[in-house]
């Protein structure tokens, strides 16, 4: 299968199928998400990470406000962010290459390393 960078809708959702059923497996991140309407949850990422990439304007929600919310439920360390941009990147990796890739790996880290100063204070470990 040759790699392509992400270029459209259509891209993102795959990505983001592909790293959630990831998630679901993971033996760290699994159980954080146990509570989650897919459903639901799955058309609000596609909108995030398009929004993310793209400026679509498609997203509305506060990710900060929910992860709050979800830290208070089951805490949330630096090892869970990790892991998660571990996953993220390797779905990246398995099939994107590209400007946009490589983007939306530096977004993704800045969103993670932001969460983890607001969750965490100066206790932030993510490199």
């Amino acid at each position: 299968m040759k790699k392509k960078d992400i270029l459209n809708r259509q891209d993102i959702e795959s990505v983001v199928n592909h790293f959630y059923d990831k998630v679901r497996k993971d033996d760290i991140l699994s159980r954080m998400f146990d509570h989650v309407d897919w459903e639901k949850h799955l058309p609000v990422m596609y909108d995030f990470w398009d929004n993310v990439l793209f400026y679509t304007g498609k997203y509305t929600g506060n990710p900060m406000a929910k992860h709050l919310m979800a830290h208070g439920r089951n805490p949330m360390t630096s090892t869970h962010f990790e892991r998660w941009l571990k996953l993220f990147y390797e779905v990246l990796d398995e099939s994107y290459v590209g400007k946009n890739t490589t983007l939306l790996k530096e977004r993704a880290n800045s969103i993670a390393k932001i969460m983890q100063i607001k969750l965490f204070g100066n206790e932030l470990v993510l490199k």
